[in-house]
């Protein structure tokens, strides 16, 4: 007997760490998606140096991931005999990736997993429903759900996933209760000497005490200093 058809699931979370799930069911597709677009990109200056022929591509930034699919939702009862009704399905989809939650002040993150090998965690971009059969009386029975997701990282985590030691890109540090500037310098370029510049960049008396949960902007040396 073979293996049972593995569903995409969909799940929703009120913490941007993805570890607190909303009550109730992740949302299970009837129909598992034909096609999956997961963009990347990369962006770059173009910087043409004098007597030069052509410009030279300067990394500016990578922006998030992308993953834009579409669902079918069939109430004909051919797919799943219990599940005929397209308002309950629309608002179960709706409840997890759109609906505004009263206790997050947000809309959910999102989880989108389908098997072992695709997880993608995010927020919702966009959600545009086509509607494509209907009962006699007007009742919606198939629809078609486009789904744009971003990908969501929390910001400590994109902390420790830039390279803190680059010294031409800027850099977010969230202060910790008696860090000072040159102790921040020496971690993020290993140099404390230019604990002056992040000072006038961030308009701070450089001998001040700093605040724990502060977020400081650390400019990048190269192009600023």
């Amino acid at each position: 007997m073979g293996a049972s058809l593995e569903l995409m699931k969909i799940t929703g979370y009120t913490d941007e760490n993805y570890q607190d799930a909303v009550p109730g069911q992740p949302y299970v597709v009837m129909i598992n998606p034909e096609n999956l677009k997961w963009q990347r990109s990369i962006e770059y200056n173009e910087q043409q140096a004098p007597n030069t022929s052509a410009p030279s591509q300067k990394y500016k930034s990578t922006p998030v991931d992308k993953l834009n699919f579409d669902l079918t939702i069939d109430c004909t009862g051919i797919v799943d005999p219990d599940r005929t009704s397209m308002e309950d399905e629309i608002n179960d989809l709706e409840g997890i990736v759109y609906t505004y939650n009263g206790k997050i002040h947000r809309p959910n993150f999102v989880k989108v997993q389908w098997g072992k090998s695709l997880i993608f965690k995010g927020v919702l971009k966009s959600m545009d429903v086509s509607f494509t059969l209907f009962k006699p009386d007007g009742s919606p029975l198939r629809a078609k759900v486009s789904l744009a997701f971003s990908e969501y990282i929390a910001p400590e985590t994109v902390e420790e996933l830039d390279a803190s030691e680059s010294p031409d890109i800027s850099h977010l540090v969230t202060v910790t209760e008696g860090h000072t500037l040159p102790q921040l310098c020496q971690k993020i370029w290993k140099d404390d000497s230019y604990y002056i510049h992040v000072a006038r960049f961030n308009n701070l008396n450089k001998f001040r005490n700093l605040k724990g949960g502060e977020k400081l902007i650390f400019p990048p040396i190269i192009q600023s200093a």
